[in-house]
């Protein structure tokens, strides 16, 4: 099958043309403009029809003449725009098409159609067979029912390869994911409109999403993800595809051509393995770390922290840090790193500092400045990270920047620190840097 992204931007596309903020600006900058979300499948079947889709088709040397279906999914005038339907009605010759659509969308767009087009109304958990392709549509938590009630599509091409078309939703009901149960989607078309509303899905919801598709089947290692109905509420365009490919996700740019199916070229992204957090106290490095892991179906959060139960002001802090996780995340509390870096799991490890701490006390070493004990442990969790075959992501604090410690303890575990950094950074697939809440790719 091969799928065409006419748009992949929100209503307003991005940047947006009214707006100057910083994402707006160095999206421009970049040249990344994004129209309404659509896509053409195999210049037979599309999937929703913004005012821009049409004329996005011409641009980039296709044509709507052979569309024979076209599926929308609820009534917003950037998935439906009703004189698209008078546009076609102009063309001198038009053959027979059959418009796949909520009540809603069917009752608005009648009023535009002619007699060359067959309407088939759809309800989630409807299935159908259209233009050679098996539909079903599934819920979406989009607006009141007036707008369709809207639904999201699974599609399956004559060639028998899986897509799923997912805008616009917020959380995916419990009802989509029994019917996407098993599926094994060769393709998932999922929006990140970032939105403040919830019904549209953010950083921290679409990443939740893929995690539940993984659990369920839906999505499998052979999956190819990608973002569509992007905005100006998402980061700019560059970190946003660092984000996403630390997911084996990413965000193509209107007109890329995806080949899905027997025979295709196109292979899913493989996210990162290894990868270290760094960052300052309070710089937001265990949040970014979080969500890097966000879409994976199971984690192992590793929690290095020796216990302190006479400290109110670090148990409020473990308890924020655990609040944050997701629910279906098992945490365990241990120094073990290089025992637990052999598991198959993927693993969080937050942090190196604390696991640090853990040894030099073990070993009664802080007034050791070369302590056998304490220099094993850090050659067997190095090495332990250069073997680790599964995804982990250490987190790793920053200290001393320049200021020298007053005490030699002190400056005992600010070497080691550095040190012991330095060399898991030699054996790391990526190297991040969180400043004041931001990340910045070292390697």
């Amino acid at each position: 099958m091969k799928v065409r992204l006419l748009g992949t931007g929100t209503s307003d596309g991005w940047p947006n043309p009214w707006c100057g903020c910083a994402s707006c600006v160095a999206a421009a900058t970049a040249g990344v403009v994004r129209g309404q979300t659509s896509a053409l499948l195999d210049d037979r079947l599309l999937l929703d029809m913004g005012a821009d889709a049409p004329r996005a088709a011409v641009r980039q040397g296709s044509t709507l003449a052979g569309v024979e279906a076209v599926l929308l999914t609820h009534d917003h005038a950037d998935h439906h725009h009703l004189e698209a339907w008078m546009w076609r009605g102009w063309a001198p010759t038009r053959g027979p098409l059959t418009l796949v659509a909520p009540p809603a969308v069917i009752r608005s767009a009648e009023q535009r159609l002619d007699d060359s087009v067959t309407t088939h109304a759809v309800l989630a958990g409807d299935r159908l067979s259209v233009a050679g392709y098996d539909v079903v549509a599934l819920p979406a938590l989009h607006g009141p029912d007036t707008l369709g009630p809207a639904v999201l599509y699974d599609i399956t091409g004559p060639d028998g390869s899986r897509l799923l078309w997912g805008t616009d939703t917020g959380v995916l009901p419990e009802a989509t994911l029994a019917l996407a149960k098993g599926r094994g989607y060769d393709l998932v078309l999922l929006e990140l409109s970032s939105s403040p509303i919830p019904t549209h899905l953010d950083l921290t919801t679409w990443p939740e999403q893929i995690a539940r598709l993984r659990r369920v089947g839906a999505v499998t290692d052979a999956t190819q993800l990608v973002a569509i109905h992007l905005g100006h509420h998402n980061p700019p365009p560059a970190e946003l595809d660092a984000t996403l490919a630390l997911w084996g996700a990413s965000a193509p740019p209107d007109g890329t051509v995806l080949e899905i199916g027997a025979g295709s070229s196109s292979r899913p992204l493989a996210g990162s393995r290894r990868v270290l957090v760094l960052g300052a106290a309070r710089s937001g490095k265990s949040a970014y770390a979080e969500r890097l892991l966000a879409a994976k179906p199971e984690v192992v959060y590793v929690a290095t922290a020796p216990p302190r139960t006479d400290d109110a002001s670090w148990t409020d802090r473990i308890t924020a840090h655990i609040d944050r996780r997701p629910e279906h995340w098992q945490t365990v509390e241990s120094g073990a790193v290089a025992e637990l870096l052999t598991g198959e799991t993927p693993m969080l490890i937050d942090d190196l500092g604390l696991w640090l701490t853990r040894v030099i006390d073990a070993a009664a070493a802080w007034d050791e400045p070369s302590s056998p004990t304490v220099n094993a442990a850090i050659d067997d969790l190095v090495a332990a990270w250069q073997a680790c075959r599964t995804t982990a992501v250490l987190v790793v604090p920053e200290v001393g920047s320049g200021v020298v410690p007053a005490t030699a303890s002190g400056r005992l575990f600010r070497d080691l620190l550095g040190l012991t950094t330095a060399r898991l950074a030699q054996h790391s697939d990526d190297v991040i840097q969180v400043v004041a809440g931001l990340p910045r790719k070292l390697r």
